[in-house]
């Protein structure tokens, strides 16, 4: 396995890690610290042997033990060490842990909603989303935000400390205390999901992993807070736009025009799934709140056009029978 594909196992995988990490050590900055010394011990085995099955949980187990390693060394932090111990007792598993996927499967979302915490604002929900989700730098963030990396740090570093310190639970809170956080989380994860159709670090055009991952949130914030026409607009939107993504790349890496886009390498079960999202999110009640959806409905009406798609209420049947065409071409 070369140094390249293990750095991009590595982009594809650091987010969830990470996640997971910040649940079982309670920390921010020492999971980040133990999954860069996870990544270290990848690049000197991988290249002499198979990955293992679930990288994954093989990154997240080695910096699990790590984060041990770390804490032992600071006496100050004996406490911790004790409640680290107890965790990892009590989430002991192998180093593939293939059998347990589901083990990882809500931490992103404990890790967004902790993100998009009403005590912090707006601009820290995001920079620290940037951070922890997408995996940019502190300098990229710092950029986005146009202001010197220093600044930018010190605002991370406040904000992990009133995590910390206020003890703000890692953990997607009862459906009663969803209300004031769920604008924010429906802002960080278009924002994972813009990371992903348009990256702004790395060599390539797109991020599909953060595209996908986001996605994946927005179907489950979709079945924890069922009937929300905001939640089923931005899944809608999402989905619309990520259908198009084998047609938006040629070859070479450069970026092809909606109009230009080869339509059969377009998704269409996706297309399908996207649209049926749109018209159950214009039937939700208090239309009056969902001025969002509205807007997200262009793109699904101009792929319709584009593709001489019928409007009517038979719409989703055709789109199903060009759906099922295309792939047994």
């Amino acid at each position: 396995m070369t140094q390249t594909e293990i750095e991009q196992l590595f982009r594809d995988e650091a987010g969830r890690a990470l996640a997971t990490l910040i649940r079982l050590v309670g920390d921010f900055d020492l999971a980040q610290d133990a999954l860069q010394d996870a990544f270290a011990v990848a690049l000197e085995r991988w290249p002499d042997q198979y990955p293992p099955s679930n990288p994954r949980a093989w990154l997240v187990n080695v910096g699990r033990n790590k984060a041990i390693d770390r804490v032992r060394r600071q006496i100050a932090f004996r406490g911790k060490q004790d409640q680290l111990t107890r965790e990892i007792e009590l989430n002991a598993s192998s180093a593939d842990e293939a059998h347990e996927p589901t083990t990882f499967d809500d931490d992103m979302m404990r890790l967004i909603f902790t993100c998009c915490h009403p005590a912090f604002a707006a601009e820290v929900q995001v920079a620290l989303t940037l951070r922890t989700v997408c995996g940019l730098t502190t300098a990229q963030v710092a950029r986005a935000f146009l202001v010197s990396e220093e600044a930018m740090a010190q605002r991370l570093l406040r904000a992990k400390q009133k995590i910390r310190l206020a003890g703000i639970p890692y953990e997607v809170p009862e459906r009663e205390a969803l209300e004031p956080r769920l604008r924010g989380v429906l802002a960080v994860i278009y924002l994972v999901f813009t990371e992903g159709y348009v990256a702004t670090s790395g060599d390539g055009l797109m991020r599909p992993d953060l595209a996908r991952e986001a996605i994946r949130l927005g179907r489950l914030l979709n079945v924890l807070v069922p009937g929300r026409g905001e939640i089923k607009g931005l899944l809608a939107l999402m989905l619309l736009h990520d259908a198009r993504r084998a047609g938006r790349e040629t070859a070479a890496g450069d970026i092809v025009l909606l109009e230009e886009q080869d339509r059969s390498l377009w998704d269409f079960c996706q297309i399908a799934e996207g649209l049926k999202l749109v018209e159950e999110a214009l039937r939700c009640p208090a239309r009056r709140k969902l001025t969002q959806c509205r807007p997200r409905s262009q793109p699904c009406m101009r792929v319709r056009r584009i593709m001489r798609i019928p409007t009517g209420g038979r719409s989703l049947d055709f789109m199903r029978c060009c759906c099922g065409s295309i792939h047994r071409r």
